[in-house]
């Protein structure tokens, strides 16, 4: 089973886009497309409750025209355009999928940001976690948010291994980031969100990435676009992930960065499981 996942920033812009970075993009879901995967998870579509138009659903059959997929987006009483999931997955796979909401706080249950996505052996459940915002505004929702996907993830383990990914929207240690020092009150590396992080491991799962590569630095998911040399430089945070029940933790086979050029943001992972 191979899995790949992506923080998009922007399906729309991705795909029928017109600027420089859009063909960047391009050229990711196109690298994407080679590798073959058997399940795709997309987090930040930012696509409008109503749907895809059929520009966008021609776009992104051509790079996926082998796969059945389903979506979330932010709806009322959540900001439009705002966040959203995706799941693609092979046409003839079969899977239930449902859209679940975990009792977050305010808006954070209508802003799209779960999918279960169940098999016969594991439920995968892609995630695109809450950011803390600018000034740490909204860290109290969020440490509630840590709380209850972690219970939501307990409550699936019980009865079939997990497989969750997707942007997390944390560094969990120092060497998951270029700068700890500077950045302790920053959003994504507070003292709370690192330790949501870890209350969600010790409930049962384990960091895929960490558990193959130890202690490895200088690997990281996201490089700030606000800051031309991040990516040159590989100032960098690792800040999605590819968690898995600890009982199929020795299945792993492959969890890694994906090479996505010179485009800053996000950067795909690849994942590999024998099930």
């Amino acid at each position: 089973m191979k899995i790949i996942s992506w923080n998009i920033d922007s399906l729309n812009a991705a795909l029928t886009g017109t600027s420089d970075r859009s063909q960047l993009s391009r050229d990711v879901l196109n690298k994407i497309a080679l590798g073959d995967p058997d399940i795709i998870a997309i987090q930040e579509t930012k696509l409008p409750e109503k749907g895809m138009n059929t520009k966008q659903e021609n776009e992104l059959q051509k790079y996926f025209g082998g796969y059945e997929y389903k979506y979330v987006s932010s709806r009322e009483p959540a900001r439009k355009g705002y966040a959203g999931t995706m799941v693609l997955y092979k046409k003839g796979m079969d899977v239930k999928v449902s859209f679940p909401q975990i009792g977050a706080p305010t808006t954070m249950d209508f802003e799209g940001r779960v999918i279960a996505l169940e098999t016969d052996k594991f439920v995968f459940v892609p995630v695109y976690t809450p950011n803390a915002g600018d000034g740490l505004k909204r860290l109290q929702d969020r440490m509630i948010w840590d709380e209850k996907f972690k219970e939501y993830l307990k409550s699936l383990d019980e009865k079939k291994p997990v497989i969750s990914c997707g942007d997390f929207n944390v560094a969990h240690a120092e060497i998951d980031l270029a700068n700890p020092a500077s950045n302790h009150m920053s959003a994504g590396f507070t003292d709370e969100e690192r330790q949501g992080f870890d209350n969600l491991l010790k409930a049962g799962f384990v960091d895929s990435f960490r558990y193959l590569h130890g202690d490895v630095t200088g690997a990281y998911s996201w490089w700030s676009q606000r800051i031309k040399t991040s990516k040159i430089n590989n100032s960098g945070w690792r800040i999605d992930y590819f968690l898995v029940s600890d009982r199929i933790k020795d299945n792993v086979i492959k969890s890694d960065m994906m090479d996505s050029g010179t485009r800053q943001d996000h950067t795909p992972l690849v994942f590999e499981i024998e099930l």
